[in-house]
């Protein structure tokens, strides 16, 4: 079970965080003030939208900042390949499986800020991320998905 103050990252998926980050400091911070300064030049605040909805992009903003801030500083840099070497599935293992009728498929498992299902990367916090976390080559997997008990069986680990 992953760790909830940790959050699992590529470093390339910790520099987008990081320019993300600065992004919405450095410019979107400005704008939205200039947008406040703007509907403040309008009036009467009590009966001023313009104003309330710069406020709420305002808090808004400042919510995703901290949020992004504190992945930051709890990121833990992992591997491309994770654990993989030790013939594992870590955070960062690409791992090949087949379901029960014998398709293949394959998913990268990471952690849940670079999650994206439809490229394969598959958040170490979901239920077929954890399910893979800690099994070699040859396991079999069960866990359950919205539709039903899923079984998988691994065939490798990069």
């Amino acid at each position: 079970m992953p760790d909830n103050n940790k959050i699992y990252i590529t470093l390339d998926g910790l520099q987008k965080l990081k320019d993300q980050l600065k992004y919405l400091i450095n410019i979107e911070r400005k704008n939205i003030a200039e947008h406040i300064q703007e509907a403040k030049e309008l009036g009467d605040l009590s009966e001023n939208a313009e104003y309330s909805a710069a406020k709420d992009e305002q808090a808004f903003l400042e919510m995703k900042i901290a949020e992004l801030d504190s992945a930051i500083k709890n990121a833990v840099v992992i591997e491309e390949n994770g654990n993989s070497g030790n013939g594992i599935v870590g955070v960062g293992s690409t791992v090949k499986f087949k379901d029960e009728a014998d398709n293949k498929k394959e998913c990268t498992i990471v952690g849940c800020h670079e999650s994206d299902p439809l490229n394969n990367k598959i958040s170490n916090e979901s239920p077929i991320g954890r399910a893979f976390l800690g099994h070699k080559k040859g396991d079999t997997v069960e866990f359950q998905a919205p539709k039903g008990l899923v079984r998988y069986k691994i065939l490798d680990i990069k």
